[in-house]
């Protein structure tokens, strides 16, 4: 998969995704990341891509003409998948959605800084708005290595065990089950016995049970079905 992002802080993006799984899929080629910083873009020698907003008020506005000549030589270069804006005003990422992109050749992201965008670009270009929450931070760069994050372990070949993807939360409408593993300060005490039998079909079934009683506790919404997809 190609993941295309647009943003005046590239270094910022290229070394959140360093790390871990993600970091390790780049290096092998299983993702490919590619950053366009619109600065390139800019036709003038300061190299500018910002200006006041019409009508008044405070900060700074990101302008069409470098954004529209990024999104040209991304589309020309090969494959540039929908063009996506993290935004606060846009749709909150689900898992769905997730999975959905993860299945596409590729995708772009456009990080926004300043006051804002320019809103004939977004009018123009920009096929989804998407948040991660209510709430505001500096820039779009952050929320896009979320999403990569999010995105990039559906991908076959990004996590060393795939089973690993298919049982985190929201994969169905449960949250996970609680975890155990080996602790030379506490032994076995505390751990449910069933987990020690080696009864896989009794594992499983508790796994399930334990899913439930969990997404009842911290988030009985999603088995009401009113959390959205």
């Amino acid at each position: 998969m190609r993941l295309n992002v647009i943003t005046l802080f590239p270094q910022m993006v290229s070394d959140a995704l360093s790390y871990g799984v993600i970091g390790r899929a780049i290096k092998q080629g299983v993702i490919e990341l590619v950053l366009f910083n619109p600065r390139d873009y800019a036709q003038n020698k300061h190299n500018t891509i910002d200006d006041k907003p019409f009508g008044g008020g405070a900060g700074m506005v990101m302008m069409h003409d470098p954004l529209f000549r990024t999104w040209q030589d991304i589309k020309n270069k090969g494959e540039s998948g929908p063009l996506v804006f993290m935004s606060p005003q846009g749709q909150k990422v689900t898992q769905k959605l997730c999975n959905d992109w993860s299945e596409l050749p590729a995708l772009t992201l456009l990080c926004g800084r300043y006051e804002g965008i320019d809103q004939r670009f977004l009018d123009g270009y920009v096929d989804e708005e998407i948040s991660l929450g209510d709430y505001v931070i500096s820039g779009g760069e952050l929320a896009a290595c979320v999403l990569i994050d999010a995105v990039a372990r559906q991908i076959k070949g990004v996590l060393g065990a795939e089973e690993s993807a298919k049982t985190d939360s929201f994969m169905t409408s449960m949250l996970a089950p609680p975890q155990y593993t080996r602790s030379e300060l506490l032994g076995q005490s505390g751990v449910p016995d069933v987990l020690l039998s080696g009864n896989h079909k009794a594992i499983a079934e508790w796994k399930s049970q334990q899913a439930l009683t969990v997404t009842k506790q911290k988030r009985p919404d999603l088995i009401a079905g009113t959390s959205g997809d």
